[in-house]
């Protein structure tokens, strides 16, 4: 499908100057850019690949000549990077995935389907489970017993989702998506040496090695309103209560939930976050990649975490946090550079030893 620059604009609200009937039919880099392509040139430091690539027509930083730039007509956002969230929308061709029902597919007669859901090669669906309308459960899926999913949904190939969990609306999962498992939880017939080390902070104390015994999860995953979940994601099912994750929020790769988690409204858990069982998360929380918060601990709304970072105690609200364990950030900043210093301050405290004891004994 092709777009008129105009069209652009205006499904982007931005300002559009030139020939603005010229057809795009793609976007790219602009030392790539086609003669049907959209270069993305939002930044001076892009004008260069201007000259180096084919494109007639650009994305702009404001202020720009475009006409210098050799252009035949230019696209001016007023907030360039949230402009690629409709322009990618606008140019995503999508998975090319069938509507309709593929005859390979598994669903039970008790699953109710909405209108207009697809479901894919050997997908499966099972007794109990509700897709609501315009829904895709892409090839492989599987959809648990008594499951429910809203309208909109968007299930990429081999996504599992386990019994009882409850979806909203314009819910998407990339693929290896794996929500509903088990929670790891595990404990012995008597106090054991963890126990002793959580109690003492490092002592194990006299006890005796013992098998573990499950728990089992009784609980659910419930997940609100414009959620997306990462490719290899794994979101264990709550003890008793549900597993949870407020609307809006988005989970990068390889992000984990323990059992009991809870997640607040439009959060940001970047790749590999890994996030330990009954920790609450509260609202508008950004994790950077392969932070990770313990178990049993809350962190406040508005709190940012950099990447790495280690939060093994209680975050109040609005802190920006870094490292491990975690500190606020300028501290640990601080901290940092003072052990860059080290070694001078020790080579300076070794020399003025030296000058001290040369001239003999102080008084």
């Amino acid at each position: 499908m092709t777009y008129s620059v105009k069209q652009i604009a205006t499904a982007l609200g931005a300002e559009a100057v030139g020939d603005t009937e010229l057809r795009i039919i793609g976007a790219a880099e602009p030392h790539k850019a086609k003669l049907d392509q959209l270069a993305l040139a939002m930044d001076p430091k892009y004008a260069d690949g201007l000259g180096q690539g084919d494109a007639q027509v650009a994305m702009l930083w404001p202020g720009a000549d475009w006409q210098s730039l050799g252009l035949k007509a230019a696209i001016f956002p007023t907030r360039p990077r949230f402009a690629m969230s409709g322009l990618t929308r606008m140019l995503d061709k999508g998975q090319g995935f069938a509507p309709g029902i593929h005859p390979t597919a598994v669903i039970d007669p008790d699953a109710k389907l909405g209108a207009d859901v697809s479901v894919g090669p050997l997908a499966i669906i099972s007794a109990g489970a509700q897709i609501g309308a315009g829904s895709v459960i892409g090839p492989h899926c599987f959809v648990g017993m008594d499951t429910k999913i809203g309208k909109n949904a968007y299930l990429r190939e081999q996504v599992s989702i386990g019994a009882r969990a409850t979806i909203g609306d314009n819910f998407i999962a990339q693929p290896g998506a794996r929500i509903g498992g088990d929670g790891f939880s595990f404990v012995t017939a008597e106090p054991g040496a963890v126990e002793n080390v959580r109690n003492t902070l490092g002592e194990q104390g006299d006890a005796k090695a013992q098998p573990w015994t499950r728990i089992h999860s009784l609980g659910g995953v419930s997940i609100g309103n414009d959620v997306e979940i990462g490719m290899g994601c794994t979101i264990d099912n709550g003890t008793i209560r549900d597993t949870s994750i407020g609307d809006g929020t988005k989970l990068d790769n390889q992000v984990h939930l323990g059992h009991n988690v809870v997640v607040g409204q439009n959060c940001l858990l970047c790749g590999q976050t890994g996030i330990a069982g009954s920790a609450v998360i509260g609202d508008n929380v950004v994790l950077g990649g392969q932070a990770g918060v313990s178990d049993n601990i809350t962190v406040g709304d508005g709190t940012i975490a950099g990447g790495g970072t280690k939060l093994m105690s209680n975050v109040p609200a609005g802190r920006t946090m870094l490292g491990y364990p975690a500190t606020q950030m300028d501290r640990q900043v601080e901290s940092y550079k003072a052990m860059r210093r080290l070694p001078r301050l020790l080579r300076e405290v070794a020399e003025l030893k030296k000058t001290v004891f040369k001239s003999g004994k102080p008084d």
